[in-house]
């Protein structure tokens, strides 16, 4: 008998909430995505308080490239449904297919990664530096600090696949994934906001003005 026959005779419709830990660790992941929410809004209220303060630098609307953002903003996006799908494997109790939704997550987290990358390379060559001005230091806060949270969600992806091909699908595993698929919904959620405050107000304001 096959691994995924097995899981499917053993695990319950819902194997994330089948069990009390696995409920508390959904339960205590919200509250700590609240926490992030607050941390996030405070870093979005600093930028835009700062947005103007370019010290005679670039400002935005000269430095973004909307091309660039927007595809940054599928490629997330793209990413936040592969997640939705991985769970709906899960609850398929479908192992093998879980793991592949979950590798093209982590392939997009990855992409998304290097186009921010090449992003930032390009602001610095345009003396558009975190130390250069209040706008700098505000803009790299914000979209670093995102940044950074995606890329400890390709990490956090990375051992979880490690634990799926040790461990298998099974209560105990299952809240793990599904925690992730909320902390990954949350990261895409947090860069719609960027997108538009950030890139969109920057780009829109500066032709308006």
């Amino acid at each position: 008998m096959s691994a995924d026959h097995t899981v499917n005779s053993v695990l319950p419709d819902e194997p994330e909430k089948a069990t009390l830990e696995g409920k508390n660790k959904v339960l205590g992941f919200w509250l700590f995505l609240g926490g992030e929410t607050i941390l996030f809004g405070t870093l979005f209220a600093t930028f835009i308080a700062l947005r103007n303060q370019t010290n005679g630098g670039p400002t935005g609307h000269e430095l973004f490239e909307l091309p660039l953002t927007a595809a940054a903003t599928v490629i997330l996006l793209v990413s936040s449904m592969t997640s939705v799908m991985s769970v709906l494997a899960m609850h398929q109790h479908n192992l093998k297919k879980m793991q592949v939704w979950l590798t093209i997550t982590a392939i997009l987290g990855i992409a998304f990664l290097a186009l921010e990358i090449y992003e930032f390379s390009h602001y610095v060559a345009e003396g558009h530096k975190m130390s250069s001005s209040a706008f700098g230091s505000a803009f790299y806060t914000l979209v670093g600090f995102h940044g950074g949270h995606v890329l400890f969600g390709v990490l956090w992806l990375i051992t979880l696949q490690l634990q799926a091909i040790k461990k298998g699908l099974t209560v105990v595993t299952a809240p793990k994934f599904y925690v992730f698929s909320l902390y990954w919904h949350f990261v895409d959620l947090v860069w719609v906001f960027i997108f538009t405050v950030v890139y969109l107000m920057s780009i829109v304001g500066g032709k308006v003005g």
